[in-house]
């Protein structure tokens, strides 16, 4: 996932970041790299303060492109906090950029996972990196216990599993973000 969240920081960040005069150009790498870790981590650190329904809620339409959406405020807190603080940008620069980056970036990662066509990266590579290298924990452990409750084995082989959530979106019946809905009562 990393791989991927990389690629994506790299495509939106050109106009963000090496085009931005408030960058030096000397540390365009290494804001991008910034950029990338600020976000794997606040993700797993949202995951790990029991924020799995607002982890959910990014799946659900184009949440991940609000700026206004609560997991998107705070990567991009945290993300010009740490400019700030590791390149010396101002304020107004450091917020700017993670403003215009993160909601982009997001926004193209849970696109791509979602997207059934998309070769190389899906939504179990995403819960797998958020939830730390085990993919059944966390937000797959939430969507497991929950899951057959509320209808969601999708394959009738007794359990709800990422085989299940492929499935959902597959069968374009709500998608991800609706299948999380159901489990969550949003």
């Amino acid at each position: 996932m990393f791989e991927e969240l990389t690629h994506l920081v790299e495509r939106f960040g050109q106009d963000s970041i090496v085009n931005n005069q408030e960058v030096p150009n000397e540390h365009n790498e290494a804001v991008m790299n910034e950029t990338s870790t600020s976000i794997l981590s606040g993700l797993q650190a949202i995951l790990a303060a029991g924020g799995v329904k607002q982890l959910a809620g990014l799946f659900d339409g184009n949440n991940a492109q609000d700026s206004s959406n609560p997991v998107v405020q705070q990567l991009t807190q945290q993300l010009s906090g740490n400019l700030g603080q590791k390149f010396g940008l101002n304020d107004a620069a450091a917020n700017n950029l993670a403003g215009g980056l993160i909601p982009k970036v997001l926004s193209s990662l849970i696109g791509n996972a979602k997207d059934p066509n998309y070769k190389g990266f899906g939504v179990s590579d995403l819960v797998t990196a958020i939830s730390g290298g085990n993919g059944n924990s966390g937000l797959m452990n939430a969507i497991s216990k929950y899951g057959g409750q509320f209808g969601l084995d999708q394959n009738a082989d007794g359990q709800v599993n990422m085989q299940d959530a492929i499935t959902a979106i597959s069968k374009k019946s709500g998608g991800l973000g609706g299948l999380l809905r159901k489990i969550f009562g949003r």
